[in-house]
């Protein structure tokens, strides 16, 4: 492990960020790109799919549920993909029907398009840190997890491209997953100076945004984020548990 995880070794980084859905990524590790990207560093996003969703919600008329377009949500995407200056980001899946139903493509296929076959894939990219979602409930973070985990296997150095940093972000809902799937954070990332820039990826994420007792708002990642800090006795940080850490 390096002896500092700051300015100067972020400074340096080639990040590859997997987010299964439009947002993810923000609650995951926003105040992590936007730092990497304020520091010179190099971030690059791949999406794993996106799709009309129907939330819970007043809609009017007495509906229950409130429905958001594909449109919106790509139209949200690129424009958090703006703010936080990525330099460049990809949708595995911009099919309709693909949306949570990535646990319906072999497991093959996805570390095929992870691994080398996408234009951000990590043959493509060559990160230094690739950024994963930790396991969920959600079947779309689990089946991406799994194919992160596979597409980063050990292998040869020169065959393949060795990733020497893999890590799983956080998210605000991992509260609710089995006890052995339990989230534990072992790496912290100080984003006291970025929390701002999270909270407005989120917020510019509006169609997903609920009210602010709800654990995935503004209010409640803010939260999150702050303890998370407090773990480390900063503002504010973002957690990951380290799945290899070889330099």
């Amino acid at each position: 492990m390096p002896h500092s995880w700051g300015d100067g070794f972020l400074s340096g980084q080639r990040a590859l960020v997997i987010a299964p859905h439009s947002d993810d990524e923000t609650y995951g590790c926003a105040g992590t790109i936007a730092r990497i990207k304020a520091l010179g560093g190099e971030v690059f996003v791949l999406l794993g799919s996106l799709g009309g969703v129907d939330h819970y919600g007043p809609a009017g008329h007495g509906e229950k549920m409130r429905p958001v377009s594909a449109q919106t949500r790509l139209r949200e995407f690129a424009a958090v993909m703006e703010l936080l200056k990525v330099d460049d980001w990809e949708v595995m899946f911009p099919q309709e029907e693909m949306h949570l139903a990535l646990d319906t493509v072999p497991r093959k296929d996805l570390v095929a398009i992870i691994e080398r076959e996408s234009r951000l894939s990590v043959e493509n990219i060559q990160p230094t840190m690739l950024l994963i979602p930790a396991m969920s409930y959600n079947q779309d973070h689990e089946a991406l997890f799994r194919a992160c985990m596979t597409a980063t296997r050990p292998g040869l150095r020169g065959e393949r491209h060795f990733v020497p940093l893999v890590l799983s972000y956080d998210n605000t809902s991992l509260f609710w997953t089995p006890g052995h799937e339990q989230f534990h954070p072992n790496l912290f990332i100080d984003v006291s100076d970025f929390l701002d820039i999270k909270l407005d990826a989120l917020r510019i994420h509006a169609s997903q945004v609920r009210g602010h007792l709800f654990h995935g708002s503004p209010e409640g990642l803010e939260l999150q984020c702050r303890l998370r800090g407090r773990e480390i006795s900063a503002e504010a940080a973002e957690g990951f548990v380290t799945h290899r850490a070889a330099f």
